[in-house]
């Protein structure tokens, strides 16, 4: 039996799902999470068209005004989807609210990146979503198809790859602070591009995980409200890949 508490993805965990239930009738199941990770996307992509045209209105009437006007917004996306993030792994019976909020907040910051990505590579947005859902896709077929088993030995091995990432971007941040520059990270060298390879490659795996994990959790009988938790924590990984993809690309980009 597989141990739910084996996720590389830090908002799904076993402990998690099983806090404060009771036996109940309404419980969760996979339609449900996948319903709801539909219309949290959908509110992303709300979030994200608003400063998307925000950027690209002040463009039009001026070429260096596009970062100013989406600024705050980003801002506000980045610092409200990091709280909704706590309120949500710290309280899970308000994932109903704080999910969807979630969504929104995230779809502000993405919309003002994506745009700032856009203005300097014609083209790469669409490239990126196209290649997102390509890949979840794929990793959908490939797990339910059963090519990919989720092992123990697999598991393990995303979630040490998936806490060396972290452990690097934490370094890179600190790094930064203090005037440090990371180029492997950063720079379209070869040794950059194949990092970021290997990066997309594991939030692509982490998406077997997350598929597992619900599966999972929906089959022990998880409360009704896990729904929007499990959609939650998808969520959460479909973003970091569509960043990890759209720096991947404008490396790419650069180098032309």
């Amino acid at each position: 039996m597989m141990n739910l508490s084996k996720s590389s993805n830090p908002v799904l965990k076993e402990s998690t799902f099983s806090r404060g239930y009771t036996a109940q009738s309404d419980v969760m199941t996979v339609n449900g999470t996948v319903n709801k990770t539909a219309l949290m996307l959908l509110l992303v992509i709300a979030g994200a068209v608003f400063t998307w045209n925000k950027f690209f209105d002040a463009v039009a009437s001026n070429p260096e005004a596009g970062l100013a006007a989406v600024g705050p917004w980003l801002a506000i996306g980045g610092i409200g989807g990091f709280i909704t993030v706590l309120v949500t792994v710290f309280r899970p019976q308000s994932s109903g609210i704080s999910a969807p909020i979630y969504a929104v907040f995230e779809g502000l910051f993405l919309g003002g990146i994506s745009a700032i990505f856009e203005m300097q590579y014609s083209g790469i947005v669409m490239r990126a979503v196209m290649l997102t859902l390509a890949v979840f896709m794929v990793m959908l077929f490939l797990y339910r198809s059963g090519i990919i088993k989720v092992t123990q030995k697999f598991m393990l091995g995303v979630v040490a790859a998936t806490a060396g990432i972290a452990l690097v971007y934490f370094v890179s941040f600190i790094a930064g602070m203090f005037g440090a520059e990371m180029s492997f990270l950063y720079g379209n060298s070869n040794l950059s591009i194949g990092i970021s390879l290997v990066v997309v490659a594991v939030a692509a795996l982490n998406l077997v995980l997350d598929f597992s994990f619900i599966e999972r959790a929906s089959e022990s009988g998880a409360p009704k409200y896990m729904e929007w938790y499990g959609a939650f924590g998808l969520m959460v990984t479909l973003i970091w890949l569509y960043l990890e993809i759209l720096r991947l690309l404008s490396k790419l980009a650069s180098r032309n």
